[in-house]
């Protein structure tokens, strides 16, 4: 391949609510398809959507999203070994156990791994600090080993990641137990923009790719302020505004 060629972008998309088929769910999928934004980079895409193996769908919702976590870890292995670049689209926060497991399929457990989460919200509850017992509000604390180990280990984390290798960006609304678990551990919580509580991101991010080998960047759209965000099912007010989080992301 010449210098100057574009990896594979391959996109893995999830059309699943936790583990529950989402057949007619267009977010960043079908939607994303059809504006041609993976086309912008100029180089080759490849799209897959991961299916959750229905023979082995049980009664216990922890299991079922390990088991689509290790569906998603495979193809995000795969693509890893391929050199590709991989974005995962769709999905709520639950799948992101997935990315970590098929990074560490991919690398071994050994690799450290950064997680820089741009999120309303930690999503670092617990079994027993959860106020509502939404999946969705506990990935993060599943990958760092803390709750729910057979969701960690079937999505392909063999290690967990170790809480030092976190930085979550704004985390604005936290649940008061998740708040107090997250000071309790070595989380970073940094500040989206200028004038938000949290570190300095720039400084935080660097320190965290300088005792990292690879990172992980993941995105929830809530971390925007709701009036961006209208139909987002866990929208937040008093959020940054679109530029600032560009340039956070940046």
């Amino acid at each position: 391949m010449p210098a100057h060629a574009l990896a594979t972008l391959h996109v893995i998309g999830v059309r699943y609510h936790s583990s529950v088929p989402a057949p007619g769910d267009e977010r960043s999928l079908d939607a994303y398809l059809a504006s041609g934004v993976y086309h912008t980079l100029g180089g080759p895409v490849k799209i897959e959507e991961p299916a959750f193996p229905e023979a082995q769908r049980s009664d216990d919702e922890p299991r079922n999203l390990g088991l689509l976590g290790g569906v998603i870890a495979h193809s995000v292995a795969r693509a890893q070994k391929q050199g590709h670049a991989i974005l995962m689209t769709g999905g709520n926060c639950s799948h992101m156990t997935g990315v970590v497991g098929g990074l560490q399929l991919a690398h071994g457990p050994q690799t450290r791994i950064g997680l820089v989460w741009f999120d309303a919200h930690g999503d670092f509850n617990t079994a027993q600090t959860s106020l509502t017992n939404r999946w969705g509000g506990m990935p993060v604390a599943v990958a760092a080993g803390l709750t729910h180990s057979v969701w960690r280990e079937k999505s392909g984390i063999a290690a967990p990641l170790p809480t030092d290798r976190i930085v979550m960006v704004d985390v604005r609304h936290l649940d008061p137990a998740e708040e107090a678990l997250v000071r309790a551990t070595d989380v970073t919580v940094a500040a989206p923009a200028p004038g938000f509580p949290g570190d300095s991101l720039a400084q935080a991010v660097n320190g965290l790719a300088a005792r990292c080998d690879m990172l992980y960047l993941h995105i929830d759209s809530d971390i925007l302020d709701e009036r961006y965000v209208p139909s987002h099912d866990t929208r937040e007010p008093n959020g940054p505004d679109m530029a600032q989080v560009q340039a956070a992301i940046e």
